[in-house]
């Protein structure tokens, strides 16, 4: 691994509502698990393609660049597409915010040391060698090493982390779940104490907030935080809660909200708490799926959030989001295809900072 000088201490992981250069996507085929429904799920990427390239870039990762371009010069204008690069790459799955880079933002310049912002290329196992995901693994030291990438690549290959376990509030707190972080093949054997030095280090951060309870019923991450709490401006954390006592999850999501309640800003206060409905259960072929609204994308502009086909909470989801990113657009896509494969919006992007998409 790369040497972490003195001097690159002075990098933060951005929130996701820092300014952006553009979000990766990771192009659905006929060899990934979305085979069943390729149509259908090749739509949502198509949605979400137009939908960003109007806030900014989009960098689609695809095994068949060809077919892809084709399809995009169908559906979108000469002008929009302006915004949007395909690029040829082998890939596994779809799940760019687990196999794409982590990026830390530079905040100066120290003793002539040029800083640049650091691509930060962790190891992507398929949650805990759950799925094959060697061609995933290599993909953002390709996208690095053909130029597509600037800034500078930090190698973080010995750890495994993904994406989606942990959020930034952009000054040096890191949220995760112990759910995910300690689950079966992912570091051991490096215990919770040691992670979380870990993580401090290489994400620059300066403290790591635990959260131990709200892992949703089909998700095969461990509970990736992404799906149950969310990072907000203004010291404010958006949450998936649960009101139904008959619920299986209610126990869980209840311990989560109050453990939440709990917690205090790096300055003694407490958090202000936005909370999400829990989406009513979906089922496929007898399975719950691991609906969620806490898994949106902040974009430059807008936010991209997740909907069920289920009016009312849908509409209640889309008013929290809203009072949570005052001055951004709300855009809703359907996304009960996406988690048919157990994820949502937000698992199937990737933001890169400002300066990073060449």
């Amino acid at each position: 691994m790369s040497a972490i000088l003195q001097q690159e201490l002075d990098y933060f992981l951005p929130s996701e509502w820092y300014p952006q250069s553009g979000v990766q996507l990771t192009w659905p085929h006929a060899d990934t698990d979305w085979q069943p429904y390729l149509d259908d799920i090749t739509e949502v990427f198509v949605q979400l393609t137009q939908t960003i390239a109007q806030y900014e870039k989009v960098m689609i990762v695809a095994q068949q660049a060809e077919e892809v371009q084709a399809l995009l010069k169908k559906r979108m204008s000469a002008e929009a597409l302006v915004n949007v690069m395909v690029y040829t790459l082998p890939t596994n799955d779809t799940w760019a915010r687990d196999h794409g880079a982590i990026t830390l933002v530079a905040t100066s310049t120290q003793n002539g040391f040029h800083n640049s912002h650091r691509l930060l290329d962790f190891r992507f196992n398929g949650w805990g060698k759950k799925f094959a995901a060697d061609k995933d693994n290599a993909i953002t030291g390709q996208l690095y090493f053909d130029g597509l990438l600037s800034g500078s690549i930090e190698n973080h290959n010995d750890f495994v982390l993904e994406g989606g376990a942990i959020e930034s509030d952009g000054e040096g707190t890191v949220f995760t779940t112990s759910q995910c972080l300690l689950a079966p093949n992912r570091n051991q054997p490096l215990e919770r104490d040691e992670i979380e030095k870990e993580l401090k280090r290489r994400l620059r951060a300066k403290r790591v907030v635990w959260l131990d309870h709200g892992t949703l019923i089909g998700d095969d991450t461990d509970g990736h935080i992404d799906t149950i709490v969310r990072t907000a401006p203004d010291n404010t954390l958006v949450y998936v809660g649960c009101e139904d006592e008959n619920d299986e999850q209610y126990a869980d999501f209840k311990a989560l909200e109050e453990q939440l309640q709990t917690l205090r800003t790096m300055d003694g206060e407490p958090y202000k708490l936005l909370k999400l409905p829990m989406p009513d259960a979906i089922y496929d072929d007898g399975d719950r799926l691991p609906a969620t609204y806490a898994n949106y994308l902040i974009i430059n502009g807008a936010v991209i959030c997740p909907t069920y086909r289920q009016p009312e909470k849908d509409q209640a989801a889309l008013k929290v989001i809203q009072a949570a990113y005052p001055d951004r657009e709300i855009v809703a896509i359907d996304a009960c295809t996406v988690i048919r494969q157990h994820g949502s919006i937000h698992c199937l992007t990737m933001q890169f900072p400002q300066g990073i998409l060449r």
